[in-house]
């Protein structure tokens, strides 16, 4: 595409999604809304006060947040994961389940006193990070460095430099070292979390825990304790397990599910696979472990849309309104 037509693009784009907003402010999308069917499962990630691209480009602000809910509350039907899976939907709206990844405290912190005042399910896939002894994901950790560390790092007699997003690209062969983190398991994730958290103390900062902190052990009970939340696995380091070895792959999954059960006192019987990912083997495993509902981000093939236990997802964009969120969610897909 050229750079005319990436112009054109992007012009087309806001043009559509402003005319929304005005139709939304003086209610002349209502019939758009009440004659939407279907169902959709969608993935918030953190949610923070302010400032909610600082590392994470999956944030939300609490206010963002809110106005989805009062969307979701006005024109939708918000439904459990386990109605979604039974299909106990509305014929008469469309139909929302709402899920959470990566099990930040800012999830118990913000989101759970909205779901009980709104009262609307939610389910909340969390790591057993804290088992490791870690209260941050790896990815998480690399983000953060990346943005304040120096512009060039060298790591492992590697250089790397920032490129886009701050994300540090090798030297060598132009792939990121998150990339590169990525097929590898956690022992080597920890010994890049010891090497290079001297260069960025992060941690003295209490004002940005928002960003990154992972909910302890109490904070899960207290999550699972809501008639409104539903807990389930989102592995034990948070690895691709689609990369890693398969015997890796299988321990997570078994642990990360009793991790949790042991914490809350109650069978978890839903999987999200860390960053969408997965394979056959994957699947099986995950299958054979005592996980009833799998959830990815898109289907590989269309296989999995005759496998009962899979279902997809429909990542939220922290870039657009709450109206055309709605208008994205309903219809799949996002303008371009």
């Amino acid at each position: 595409m050229s750079t005319f037509q990436k112009i054109r693009s992007r012009l087309r784009r806001e043009s559509l999604y402003l005319s929304r907003d005005i139709k939304h402010a003086f209610g002349l999308d209502d019939a758009f809304y009440k004659s939407a069917r279907g169902s959709r499962i969608v993935v918030y990630h953190g949610i923070c006060q302010k400032d909610h691209m600082r590392f994470n480009r999956f944030f939300l602000t609490q206010e963002t947040f809110e106005s989805h809910i009062k969307l979701y509350k006005k024109h939708f039907n918000v439904v459990s994961l386990d109605d979604y899976y039974n299909e106990r939907f509305s014929n008469e709206k469309f139909n929302i389940c709402i899920t959470f990844d990566d099990g930040f405290a800012n999830n118990h912190k913000y989101v759970l006193p909205l779901l009980e005042q709104y009262q609307v399910p939610a389910t909340f896939f969390l790591t057993a990070i804290r088992a490791a002894g870690y209260d941050i994901l790896w990815n998480d950790f690399l983000g953060i460095v990346s943005k304040y560390g120096p512009d060039t790092l060298v790591y492992k007699d590697e250089t790397y430099y920032k490129g886009r997003f701050d994300n540090y690209i090798s030297k060598e062969g132009e792939i990121s070292l998150a990339q590169k983190l990525h097929a590898v398991g956690f022992a080597e994730k920890e010994e890049m979390m010891k090497l290079l958290y001297p260069l960025v103390p992060f941690k003295t900062n209490k004002q940005e825990e928002d960003y990154w902190l992972q909910m302890t052990e109490e904070q899960i009970k207290e999550l699972s304790a809501s008639r409104f939340v539903n807990i389930g696995a989102h592995g034990h380091y948070h690895n691709d397990l689609g990369k890693i070895n398969i015997c890796d792959a299988i321990d997570e999954l078994i642990f990360s599910k009793q991790y949790l059960e042991s914490i809350i006192g109650k069978p978890v019987n839903s999987f999200a696979f860390p960053y969408g990912v997965y394979t056959p083997e994957v699947i099986a495993a995950a299958k054979k472990a005592g996980y009833q509902q799998l959830l990815a981000i898109d289907f590989q093939s269309a296989k999995e849309r005759s496998e009962a236990t899979m279902r997809e997802r429909f990542n939220v964009d922290p870039f657009i309104s709450a109206n055309n969120q709605m208008y994205a969610t309903i219809n799949r897909r996002y303008e371009h």
